[in-house]
Parts: structure tokens; C-alpha cells; sequence
């Protein structure tokens, strides 16, 4: 394992992922530092280390969060999210997502950081084979995003791994599948603004905090014809990030690995596992597919396992669903106007 001395960086750790490593990294032994701009982040959320308020495109306040820090490497969250707004709003997500990482890579370079781990995503992958739809996704499968959102994350990794060979930096892209759940303190969890992940949508429709649930689709080519998606907790993923942070690689290496848990749930077992934890129906009604819907997004997760000495050790669909059912009861931040 690599040696990380002087603080870590972490780029939009004040959001839901972010937040959640930012603890794991302080639990075990790192100094996280959190630059965030908070448009979608949560201060309350912001327990560990210090807080630096800027945002990732503005290089002036990055340099500086950098030197004044004495930051040795940098865990990059930063970046929009919501794969519809993506569509029509692909100007924004470009700036944020793709310049927004070239502001930090120029920053990086110019103080002489080397270490970065890229918070990327499966839509990289986009359309799954239609003839294949079970088939688990590998690291070297094509790759064909279906929205403005995976062409950033793609473009991102591109500019990483050329900066890698360029300029001597070593870098990890973690390809996520469906983060779900909350932290067991109670303290972190997941408050999006929209909401837009199936998981919670449903929470708060069993609970009566939001309309019915629309289920998108139930003729796709699976056993019960919804979608099957690969879920992952949020705890694990956190941890997957201390692990890259901490990979013996090479001077000017970049890799690409999922994070998943190489077992599919569909749209139907979810609502069914929300059912149970919440002891009370999801109101749902059926809609129309959406397009770029692939039916089955599910990781081949052994490469995390052979170079991480990783796995989704918390991730099964009944504790997802508990702990995060447990959080909508009794949020901690994000939902004053509910």
C-alpha cells in the first residue's frame, strides 16, 4: 500500500458520497480536508477535518486549499450528477464536470500533487448489449455513454489518464454502480435535492412524504420485467476510496475500476425490500420506459477484489434499504421544507 503523508483533498466532500468517505478517511488515521461549494452539499454533514468553501472551477481557491493545506492528494467528488438535467442542461455539466477537473489536474500539477482518486460512474458504459442483458460488466467493456452525464465522466477520464502519462501523476477512476444507504452513526445519509434515486423515491412514497412511485418499465427482457441494477452501500464505497487512495501504482499510472457488487436487484425487488423495512405498500404506478434505460446494469466487481483487497462486504439489498429507511425516519440535515 502507497503511504499518504499531509492531508488528502477531498473535492465536493460535503455531498453524500463525499461525506461518507470523509469519515472513513479519518476513522482510519488520514486528515481529510473538504473543498465544496455546498450548491448541493451539506455543511451539517461536515463533522471531520477542515472546510474550505470554493468552487472546483475556480483555480485561484483551489491552489490555495492545496498549498495552505499541505495537501499530498486529492479524492475528486466534485461534479454534477442527475442524469436527466444532463440532457438539457449539458453546457453546465460540461463547465462542472469537465473543466472543473481540469482546474484541479492544473492545480494538482502546479503544487507537485501526484495522487488522485476520480469519482466516475458505470453510465461510461451506457448501452448494455440488448442480446445480453445479464452479463456482468467488466472494466474493458465497450463503452457508449446514453446521456450528456456519461460523456463527462468519460472526457474526465480521458483527461486524467493523459495527465498521468504527461506530467507523472497516478490516478484511479472508481466506475460506481447504485450507491444506496446511510451511515450507521445516523449522521450521514443520503438528502438530494431533487431526489431522483429509486431507493429513497420509494422510502418517502411508503411513507407518505411524496406522491406514488413510477416504476419506468416492466417488459424489459428480465425475470420480472423491470430493470436490475447493481446496489452498493455507501459505507462500502466510502471504503473502496481509502483503498484506491492507498494502491502501489506506478509514476504515471491510471487505472479504472468498478465498484459494484456483481449481483443485480430489479426496480420490483427493491420496492419489495422497502416494503418489508418499512412494514407498509409503496403507492407505484407503471410508466413508459425512459430512454437510455439499458435493462441491466451489474458490475464484475474482481478487479476491486484482486487490486484493492476490496469487497461489498455491507452491501446486501435488506441492510441498503434498513439503514437507509432508518435515515428518511429521522434525517440528520437536508430536509427542513419537507
Amino acid at each position: 500500500m502507497s503511504r499518504i503523508d499531509g492531508a488528502v483533498l477531498v473535492t465536493g466532500g460535503a455531498g453524500y458520497i463525499g461525506a461518507h468517505t470523509v469519515k472513513a478517511l479519518a476513522e482510519s488515521g488520514l486528515r481529510p480536508v473538504v473543498f465544496d461549494n455546498l450548491s448541493t452539499g451539506h455543511r451539517e454533514a461536515l463533522r471531520w477535518g477542515p472546510f474550505v468553501q470554493g468552487d472546483i472551477c475556480d483555480a485561484a481557491a483551489v491552489q490555495a486549499a492545496i498549498e495552505h493545506h499541505d495537501v499530498t492528494a486529492v479524492i475528486h467528488f466534485a461534479g454534477l450528477i442527475e442524469v436527466g438535467r444532463s440532457a438539457a442542461r449539458p453546457d453546465l455539466f460540461y463547465e462542472v464536470n469537465v473543466v472543473g477537473t481540469k482546474v484541479l489536474l492544473g492545480a494538482m500539477q502546479r503544487a507537485g500533487v501526484r495522487r488522485l482518486v476520480f469519482s466516475s460512474s458505470a453510465a461510461v458504459y451506457g448501452r448494455h448489449p440488448a442480446d445480453d442483458p445479464g452479463r456482468l460488466i467488466g472494466e474493458d467493456d465497450p463503452k457508449d455513454p446514453a446521456s450528456p452525464y456519461g460523456d463527462t465522466k468519460l472526457a474526465a477520464e480521458r483527461m486524467i489518464c493523459a495527465y498521468c502519462a504527461a506530467f507523472g501523476l497516478s490516478a484511479v477512476a472508481l466506475r460506481y454502480f447504485n450507491a444506496a444507504g446511510a451511515d450507521a452513526s445516523g449522521l450521514l445519509g443520503e438528502a438530494h435535492q431533487p431526489e431522483t434515486h429509486l431507493i429513497p423515491l420509494a422510502i418517502d412514497a411508503a411513507l407518505g412524504n411524496r406522491p406514488e412511485l413510477t416504476v419506468f418499465g416492466v417488459d424489459y427482457p428480465t425475470a420480472d420485467g423491470s430493470c436490475l441494477r447493481d446496489y452498493i452501500h455507501v459505507q462500502d464505497l466510502a471504503a473502496a476510496h481509502v483503498a484506491a487512495l492507498g494502491l502501489d501504482q506506478a509514476q504515471g499510472a491510471f487505472e479504472a475500476i468498478n465498484v459494484g457488487t456483481g449481483t443485480g436487484h430489479s426496480v420490483l425487488e427493491v420496492i419489495e425490500a422497502v416494503e418489508r423495512a418499512c412494514g407498509r405498500g409503496v403507492p407505484r404506478s407503471v410508466g413508459p420506459r425512459r430512454p437510455g434505460d439499458p435493462p441491466s446494469l451489474v458490475a464484475n466487481p474482481s478487479l476491486a477484489g484482486r487490486r484493492l483487497a476490496w469487497s461489498a462486504d455491507a452491501s446486501s439489498l435488506t441492510h441498503i434499504v434498513e439503514s437507509a429507511v432508518r435515515w428518511r425516519r429521522a434525517p440528520a440535515y437536508g430536509f427542513e421544507n419537507r
